[in-house]
């Protein structure tokens, strides 16, 4: 009778282990294709601001030096801070190949997530008095041609432009962290049972 229920408890315990390995491998699959997806999305944000940054070059010359008369010192310093701002995008990025994040082990897909949410945040920080000193500069440098009558009018349209950038900025920053955020406590959750 004992060999029986033991027998039977093992048996028991044999499904209720294979159900509970198929539920992880349900977890772990749900959980890949949402951060695929966010990842993806991050991803897509990513490639316009390089195309942006890209862009800037031919269309800033058209832009600055041609329609509003400024430097060509000016639109060429404009395109080394679209250069640096393309090659930082594209070193961080390159942490966020979605191929590679759905075959990783998910600690280590957790911290090339986190290595790529800090790395915005340094960016933040680092690039915001570049484009405080950029503004300055596009400031001086369209005072300088407006004859040095218009001082209110430059100072105003560079005030909302400026604000414009930082809203639409931190609004992507805000987003994409929240993403960044969102893929690794899904990891968390899913390692920690």
């Amino acid at each position: 009778m004992k060999d029986f229920e033991l027998n039977e408890m093992r048996q028991q315990m044999a499904i209720l282990k294979s159900k509970l390995d198929q539920q992880e491998i349900v977890s772990e699959h749900l959980v890949r294709r949402s951060m695929k997806n966010t990842v993806s999305s991050v991803n897509r944000r990513n490639m316009l601001t390089i195309v942006i940054a890209l862009l800037m070059i031919p269309l800033g010359y058209y832009s600055f030096v041609k329609i509003l008369g400024l430097s060509t010192t000016f639109w060429m310093g404009t395109n080394v801070v679209m250069l640096v701002s393309a090659a930082a995008t594209i070193y961080n990025i390159r942490r966020l190949l979605t191929d590679n994040l759905m075959r990783e082990n998910l600690i280590d897909v957790r911290r090339e997530v986190a290595r790529a949410k800090k790395f915005d945040t340094q960016w933040l920080f680092f690039s915001f008095p570049i484009i405080v000193a950029w503004l300055a500069w596009f400031t001086y440098e369209s005072w300088q041609t407006s004859g040095k009558g218009g001082l209110a009018s430059v100072l105003f349209t560079s005030g909302i432009g400026a604000s414009i950038g930082l809203i639409i900025g931190l609004r992507l920053y805000f987003k994409t962290q929240r993403d960044y955020q969102e893929v690794i406590s899904q990891i968390e959750e899913v390692t920690a049972e």
